[in-house]
């Protein structure tokens, strides 16, 4: 039995009427009515009252408790006077009338914010006094709900009999998409050890020893700029990996746990499973994104060859997508529309509006030929009274806006249900593209398997190659990538070829993997839903720091702890390392 409190904040009810009861927690509020001292006592379960009386010694002391103190209160429960009960919390009907009230830590300081208050507080302010910001209930509630999301998570990975195992947070650095965090050796002069992107290579080695369902809830940590939706430096996803099994056996196992997580743990309606499959190159065409928002009714069609049919020069050998909306919209809308349009670099955005009788009005109409009007109709499936808007670019940029603007009408046109999640699966991704500097490059996942294997990257142009590679999207957030993998060092081998990297590079940088492929190694395929982003939709949080501990800022510091900050030479010296900074 604990010396500080016989019963959690939340235990106390009418069954505890006449009962000695102990609680402990911090002191939310104080009502003085002269004598008659109310508290209100909370911990992490919930709030019970307690109350002094006039005859109490301890009513002046408990008045001048500083608030957010943490106290200690043994008294008598008593039942409440019908007209004080609180319905709004689980201990209403019941208060503690006061025999002792102890203070166990005094604040001493004044508040930087006031804590469960409405009033919005600067985000800054919240990360130095991080410690204060989660005795706020809904931060704690956040960290509580992420806690039981992974409880939940590891009890669907087992059930479908996966092992959990974990694997180094210090390892060798790897060039695998971001920037590594580096840790230097004391032991080895010279020499750095790399905090892991994601356990990539090592859960492929787990494939090649024989554990063949492997998950964990798995830390990465990537020197990223950060996002809303993504926390510089460190971030856990639920990282699985399993052996002789195709991308549908991957499908097939993750979209149960998704499913019932997001069933679970929130009220809204959940789009079943199977996920609709769709490949990236109709992504792009149809919702200008490969991290699609399927609330989002509105697609996207390509009109490129019919405007090289017409008249208006800035559609003429252009890539020309459009999108159709039902009904007229006003001046305004279209004056805002094409506000929109600029911010995002476009120099306008052209609309048609369809009339009763099907005919067009709107600023291009003169510029299509009254021959061609029949087939544009047809080719969009215009109706009455439909508006139709037109982006013109170079096929990447067109592609991009395009995208932009659909997310843009949807959310003008209030077209997005945001009462449901809906997922889908990004498939088919290529395997190279073009960089800045017009070199072939790996798209996604250099680890990936090429459909059509050997084959394809002997024979084919390497950027129609397409790769066993695939995303699950949310609400137009990506949760998460992953890939049948490429097991076989010869394929391997060409892919990095095609790269522009030789066998030497691959030995020399993916050393302990391009080894184990040499033994036998099973195909095998994975994926790595991002945990802190399926937190933040099921908590509907508009940053991914709401749904973390403690997150550093969004320029990459921990400011309740200083981090990063600097050390001593002595500290330096031992790992052999000497500053060479120039201010």
């Amino acid at each position: 039995m604990s010396i500080y409190r016989t019963h959690t904040c939340d235990e106390i009810s009418l069954e505890d009427v006449g009962k000695k009861v102990k609680i402990a927690g911090f002191v939310q509020t104080i009502r003085d009515f002269g004598g008659l001292v109310f508290l209100d006592i909370r911990d992490m379960y919930g709030i019970t009252q307690v109350v002094t009386s006039a005859q109490n010694a301890d009513s002046r002391f408990a008045s001048h408790i500083p608030i957010e103190s943490s106290v200690s209160v043994e008294g008598i429960v008593k039942k409440r006077e019908p007209d004080t009960i609180n319905e709004k919390i689980k201990t209403g009907l019941v208060e503690i009338s006061i025999e002792n009230i102890e203070i166990l830590g005094k604040r001493l300081k004044n508040l930087p914010f006031e804590i469960n208050s409405n009033v919005d507080v600067r985000e800054d302010l919240r990360l130095k006094y991080r410690f204060l910001d989660l005795r706020n209930d809904k931060l704690k509630n956040n960290i509580v709900l992420r806690a039981q999301i992974i409880q939940y998570l590891r009890s669907q990975m087992i059930l479908q009999g996966f092992l959990e195992v974990q694997t180094p947070i210090l390892t060798s650095s790897s060039p695998e998409g971001a920037r590594d965090y580096l840790v230097p050796s004391r032991l080895h002069s010279g020499k750095f050890y790399a905090l892991p992107q994601a356990p990539q290579q090592f859960k492929q080695l787990l494939m090649v020893s024989g554990i063949d369902k492997y998950f964990q809830i798995a830390p990465c940590f990537r020197d990223e700029d950060a996002r809303a939706d993504r926390a510089p430096g460190e971030f856990y996803q639920l990282d699985m990996e399993m052996s002789y099994s195709t991308q549908e056996d991957v499908f097939e196992v993750i979209e149960p746990v998704i499913y019932n997580t997001f069933t679970k743990f929130s009220n809204k309606k959940v789009a079943e499973f199977p996920f609709p499959r769709i490949p990236y190159k109709e992504a792009m065409l149809k919702y200008g994104s490969d991290k699609p928002d399927l609330r989002n009714p509105l697609t996207i069609i390509d009109l490129s060859d019919f405007f090289n049919k017409c008249t208006f020069k800035p559609f003429i050998n252009k890539t020309v997508r459009a999108i159709k909306v039902s009904g007229h919209m006003s001046k305004g809308f279209h004056e805002k529309m094409l506000e929109f349009a600029i911010s995002i670099g476009m120099v306008g955005l052209g609309y048609l509006e369809i009339d009763e009788d099907l005919s067009f009005k709107g600023p291009i109409d003169k510029f299509i030929p009254n021959e061609l009007k029949k087939q544009l109709i047809d080719l969009a499936n215009l109706e009455a009274n439909d508006t139709i808007f037109f982006v013109s670019d170079n096929e990447d940029r067109a592609t991009n806006f395009a995208g932009q603007i659909r997310e843009e009408l949807g959310i003008r046109l209030n077209l997005i249900d945001d009462t449901m999640f809906k997922f889908c699966w990004i498939i088919d991704f290529p395997m190279y593209e073009l960089d800045e500097r017009g070199k072939i490059a790996f798209n996604h996942n250099p680890f990936s398997m090429p459909q059509g294997g050997l084959e394809a990257l002997t024979t084919m142009n390497p950027l129609d190659i397409v790769a066993y590679q695939y995303d699950i999207v949310c609400n137009g957030i990506e949760l998460s990538s992953g890939a049948v993998r490429n097991h076989d060092p010869e394929i391997m081998i060409r892919a990095f070829e095609l790269a522009g990297y030789n066998k030497e590079y691959i030995e020399e940088k993916f050393p302990a993997l391009f080894n184990a492929f040499q033994f036998g190694a099973p195909p095998h395929a994975g994926i790595a839903p991002g945990l802190d982003r399926i937190i933040m939709l099921l908590t509907e949080s508009e940053t991914i720091r709401d749904v973390i501990a403690f997150p550093m800022n969004s320029k990459a510091q921990d400011i309740m702890m200083g981090a990063p900050g600097n050390v001593s030479k002595e500290q330096l010296r031992d790992v052999h390392i000497r500053l060479d900074i120039k201010n």
